[in-house]
């Protein structure tokens, strides 16, 4: 269960991310709002997984799925390209967020 929570408050990492940036400084209430809430319940369950992960791999998965989301959602929204580059890296990342798992 502490990883399953964990893998969704990674992927509410790259929610409020990618909300943050669209949010104009908090000019823009609505994506304001969506970076408030993700950014809590990410926090949440980066913490409540922490009491039976450890406390670093829990980080480092957590960070490395919110990265990579990150950057597929600014992809699918059309606000980055994905070259050759790019995505090989962004496959070694999920390599080493998998292999943390693996080993933990």
């Amino acid at each position: 269960m502490f990883w399953l929570v964990l893998i969704l408050s990674g992927a509410l990492e790259a929610v409020w991310a990618t909300a943050l940036a669209a949010s104009d400084g908090f000019r823009r209430p609505r994506p304001t709002v969506l970076f408030a809430v993700a950014l809590v319940l990410s926090m949440a369950g980066l913490a409540w997984a922490m009491t039976g992960l450890p406390a670093g791999t829990a980080y480092a998965v957590w960070v490395g799925i919110g990265a990579v989301g990150t950057v597929l959602l600014a992809v699918a929204r059309r606000e980055e390209r994905l070259d050759l580059a790019r995505g090989l890296l962004l496959l070694v990342l999920v390599g080493c967020v998998a292999g943390l798992k693996a080993v933990a």
